[in-house]
């Protein structure tokens, strides 16, 4: 028999993030490698262990195989366990009725009964796919202590970005009021992060009735929240100050590994009491040989440094060729960067072999006209697999496709905004 837990996390992790293109087109979101050996489903569920939440249902749903595998039986969390632990929850055939998970409210709907039976007196939503170090073990104390049935955690934003987030309204003690899906003028900077403590009995109620209106999105942000709301039950912000980002985008993607450059970075990995744990690659040491230079980066396990690195992410296993510069870039496990090829502002996926005398990042700054508004800040995304041909230059704001190789290139020089899309040659 399971022991009863005061609380249990669930993990909504099923999303496609489309907005990240070539980098989740083969994964989900949560899976997205990040800041040199982890990956972003790691954040939240170190930060579960470290809370003291040691039970976890994972919901899991598009491109699901590479998250499964990372996330195993939870060993690196310390979740293999007997009572509680680490439980992946798909969706699944019931009798003869089975659909997809159809929103967030919906996923943890059809997990009722995986809930009911850890019996929890509450429950905390997250979502695996943002960067952040979180004690949820103090968001339980706020809940408790204010005898809420929900509890939201808000982050102050800039009153020019508050438009693309959820914004809670409250009073001057935090009592939520009012909640605003990315409103045009909004009335507040106090954005959701999506991390959603609920009293069980309360949710579970809400739950069953959403999935019973065909109106509805099925969506905690969209449908429970107001609801409850409307009817008036105890809701309050969290406000929390640390670091958290939503990597949705590639500028955000990005920006947030760069961060990690810093001289002292806003996202602290090294802290010894608050580890970020993940699944360790069976590596040796990396090496910098004498020809080799870096400078403000962040080099995984099992490199071979014989060229110059600046401010840059490298992951574990990537051997850059003496002669190549990598500047700003992200350059993900198992790559390789051959002789005097020179790499600015890129994001480099997993097995692509960068050809000798290649240029990526040249040029001015053009929007890409296959994903219009996507690509917009100068960033290059070469997708895993993908064979670059020796002396080839590619512009700025360039989509290389997943397994692009030399015969998807009509030309060697791909001019900043256009992209190589497999099969499809150069757009």
């Amino acid at each position: 028999m399971m022991i009863r837990k005061e609380i249990i996390a669930l993990l909504l992790a099923g999303g496609q993030g489309s907005r990240l293109g070539v980098l989740t087109k083969r994964i989900a979101k949560p899976a997205v490698l990040f800041g040199g050996k982890y990956r972003i489903i790691d954040f939240s569920l170190s930060n579960c262990i470290n809370s003291g939440i040691d039970t976890v249902g994972v919901l899991t749903q598009y491109q699901p195989l590479k998250l499964n595998s990372h996330i195993g039986i939870g060993k690196p969390w310390d979740m293999d366990r007997m009572n509680g632990g680490l439980t992946i929850l798909s969706p699944y055939l019931k009798g003869e009725i089975g659909e997809w998970y159809l929103g967030t409210a919906n996923a943890v709907y059809q997990n009722i009964d995986y809930i009911n039976k850890i019996s929890p007196k509450y429950v905390i939503i997250l979502s695996g796919d943002h960067v952040y170090k979180m004690n949820y073990s103090l968001m339980l104390d706020f809940h408790k202590e204010k005898g809420a049935e929900a509890t939201i955690s808000v982050i102050d934003v800039p009153i020019e970005e508050a438009p693309r987030y959820g914004i809670m309204n409250t009073d001057d003690k935090g009592r939520i009021y009012e909640f605003e899906e990315k409103p045009e003028h909004p009335k507040s900077t106090l954005a959701s992060m999506g991390v959603y403590i609920f009293t069980w009995e309360v949710l579970r109620d809400y739950l069953i009735e959403d999935n019973g209106n065909p109106d509805s999105d099925h969506d905690f942000g969209k449908n429970i929240i107001p609801e409850m709301l409307r009817d008036g039950r105890s809701m309050w912000a969290y406000k929390f100050t640390g670091y958290w980002r939503d990597v949705g985008t590639i500028q955000a993607y990005w920006e947030s590994n760069m961060d990690l450059t810093k001289t002292v970075p806003k996202l602290n990995l090294f802290d010894p009491a608050w580890r970020i744990y993940t699944p360790n690659p069976v590596k040796p040491p990396h090496y910098i040989a004498p020809c080799g230079n870096v400078k403000r980066s962040v080099i995984a396990e099992g490199c071979m440094i014989y060229g110059r690195v600046r401010n840059s992410v490298i992951f574990p296993g990537v051997y850059i060729e003496e002669g190549s510069v990598i500047e700003d870039s992200i350059v993900m496990s198992n790559s390789r960067i051959c002789a005097d090829s020179h790499l600015n502002k890129c994001i480099i996926g997993e097995h692509v072999v960068v050809g000798k005398n290649v240029r990526i990042g040249t040029g001015e700054n053009i929007p890409n006209e296959l994903k219009p508004g996507m690509y917009n800040s100068g960033i290059t995304v070469v997708g895993e697999d993908a064979k670059i041909p020796d002396g080839t230059e590619i512009g700025r704001n360039v989509v290389i496709d997943i397994g692009a190789g030399p015969e998807d290139f009509l030309s060697q020089t791909v001019p900043s905004g256009k992209s190589i899309v497999k099969g499809g040659k150069c757009q």
